[in-house]
């Protein structure tokens, strides 16, 4: 009777064993594409984030630049540090962006190693 258990217990796991490890083959690569997704967007928000950012630039010099010709230096000096914070989320962008785009391209990487070992196993 013993031996009837043992057996049957190896032949279930013989047979879930192929079944659990391509369950985590294909359930690996989901992930990473999810990852590229998410990495795609945060690329593509901060594309937008750095344009709006340069725009605030350009908008404040000129507000700079006017008031200085009106004579309004406590205008001037408001704008001056409205321009000061635009370039600085500017730089932060930039720096996000470049993680960003790093990011998107190992996950990228990632997702062709994981189709390589899998088409190299089933080999």
């Amino acid at each position: 009777m013993r031996r009837h258990i043992a057996l049957f217990a190896a032949l279930a796991l013989a047979l879930s064993a192929p079944a659990v490890l391509s369950a985590q083959d294909s359930g690996s690569a989901k992930p990473d594409r999810k990852d590229v997704r998410h990495d795609r967007r945060d690329v593509r928000r901060d594309r937008k984030d750095i344009h709006q950012d340069t725009k605030d630039i350009h908008q404040d010099r000129r507000e700079v630049r006017q008031d200085l010709k009106s004579g309004d230096t406590t205008e001037a000096r408001r704008d001056a540090r409205d321009l000061r914070q635009d370039k600085r989320d500017r730089r932060h962008d930039v720096r996000d962006a470049r993680r960003d785009r790093r990011d998107l391209r190992q996950d990228r990487k990632d997702v062709h190693e994981d189709k390589q070992e899998k088409k190299d196993s089933t080999k």
